[in-house]
């Protein structure tokens, strides 16, 4: 099996091939390095590569025969607002210059079921923005076109595991930063329930809108990864209601006939979703249909979050911030996004996490009559990169709409919502959809979404640039 085949194999089948000896944990993290080593200069996936403590990783899980970990010699790939143990958590930027030392309790668990850490992922500083730029760090280039975006914040991760880098990769969702660079990628991503993976040795992430969550091949990985990672950890300000099986379990597990609505209407005014898209949805609804569930459209009566949401992204990248080492050396517009914080003091934050709630039991009223709600995952096609060049906040806040238009309401009531990969546009990149689930039930959206990927597998092999 040559490294293509094998890193394309996605997380399970890696684990199984290590678990079996058919793979040595450290051929396939030479594999993965070989190949990012390759790859990587084109695409900007890493921030850093970390080949040595990797390599040595490896050879540690094939010394101890720990045959029975879930996700055994796996090179995962770590989003850079998480900590890794003596490496230095950048948040995309300059400012921070001092390693971590420990690991985040997301990196802590996947340690625990074998997988190996190959590096550190680029983002946006603090994860501001749906497009994967920095000053510091430069563009992450979208695989299956390297002159577009790979969509953000966790973009880094998401080209990573698209390119055949990473088995698996973590990022983080705080208004839709795991499924919009999925949807720009070709991949699964689900964002979970608010306070499914622990944010430790952070209370939150954002306050109530950030998530932590893998980027994956397949829906069974993301399944496999989110056994790993699920619970809470001492100092968590959020908990979710325990799963009431395993992931994997509901993954293979058919749903039954249910009722799903859907909606091309965006959550964000003014904003129009591209006839790709609408086209790619209308499909999806013919393909749950033709899998016996009763799918309807719907009227979602979105409520407007922006007093929920914008305070509480203010508050969580001023949070960041604070531990800056280098502050003189912020973006600018981290520094104008900071000056605009100063307007919302802790107690208008603490306001806006309630907001939240009271809009969350207005949002949730459309699964009164729905088990799930389709809709798509973005409203434009990925723009080329550079997206934030010479934008300031106020231009760089205009042209994320377009991207968060169906995701960051989701974060704002907390509900887990995923995105899936529905066919190829016109331009050649991957189209996706979007579905939501009731809150605390991600459980019926990985039996949806296994059952629509089994019926309509989607492509992972990238045509040309030999990747």
């Amino acid at each position: 099996m040559d490294d293509g085949e094998l890193l394309f194999l996605g997380a399970a089948r890696q684990a199984d091939l290590v678990r079996s000896g058919k793979v040595t944990a450290r051929a396939l993290t030479e594999a993965a390095l070989r190949r990012t080593e390759r790859l990587d200069p084109r695409l900007g996936a890493f921030r850093a590569v970390l080949a040595g403590p990797a390599l040595a990783e490896a050879d540690a899980r094939d010394a101890a025969g720990e045959g029975d970990l879930p996700l055994l010699g796996v090179p995962v790939a770590v989003k850079d607002e998480l900590d890794v143990a003596g490496e230095v958590t950048t948040f995309g930027g300059a400012a921070h210059r001092v390693p971590a030392a420990r690991d985040s309790e997301a990196v802590r668990r996947l340690r625990a079921a074998g997988a190996v850490i190959i590096g550190k992922t680029a983002m946006p500083e603090y994860g501001q923005w749906p497009f994967t730029e920095s000053a510091a760090h430069g563009y992450a280039r979208n695989p299956w076109d390297t002159a577009r975006t790979t969509g953000g914040s966790s973009g880094g991760s998401a080209a990573a595991v698209a390119a055949g880098l990473a088995g698996a990769a973590l990022g983080g969702d705080g208004g839709g930063s795991l499924r919009i660079p999925a949807a720009c990628c070709g991949l699964f991503a689900l964002k979970p329930q608010r306070g499914r993976v622990s944010t430790a040795p952070h209370p939150h992430l954002w306050y109530a809108l950030g998530t932590i969550g893998p980027l994956t091949r397949s829906v069974l990985d993301s399944a496999l990864l989110y056994d790993v990672l699920g619970g809470p950890a001492p100092g968590d300000r959020w908990a979710a209601r325990p799963a009431p099986t395993s992931f994997v379990r509901a993954a293979s597990t058919e749903p039954g006939r249910l009722r799903i609505g859907w909606s091309a209407t965006p959550a964000v005014p003014g904003v129009r979703p591209h006839p790709e898209h609408v086209a790619a949805l209308r499909r999806t609804v013919t393909a749950l249909r033709e899998l016996g569930h009763d799918v309807r459209e719907v009227d979602p009566r979105y409520p407007d979050t922006t007093a929920a949401f914008l305070p509480q992204f203010c508050g969580g990248v001023r949070a960041e911030a604070r531990t800056a080492d280098r502050p003189e050396l912020l973006e600018r517009r981290t520094r104008q996004t900071l000056r605009l914080a100063r307007l919302v003091p802790e107690a208008a934050v603490e306001r806006a996490v309630r907001a939240g709630e009271r809009m969350a039991v207005r949002a949730n009223r459309v699964f009164d009559r729905a088990d799930l709600l389709l809709t798509p995952t973005l409203a434009r096609r990925p723009r080329r990169v550079g997206a934030l060049d010479g934008a300031g906040l106020a231009g760089a806040m205009l042209r994320s709409l377009p991207m968060i238009a169906y995701t960051a309401l989701w974060n704002v009531t907390g509900n887990p919502a995923a995105s899936l990969p529905a066919g190829f546009g016109t331009d050649g990149l991957p189209l996706a959809v979007q579905l939501v689930g009731r809150q605390h039930d991600e459980a019926t959206l990985f039996q949806v979404c296994a059952q629509l990927e089994a019926a309509r597998p989607w492509t992972h092999r990238i045509p040309g640039l030999a990747l």
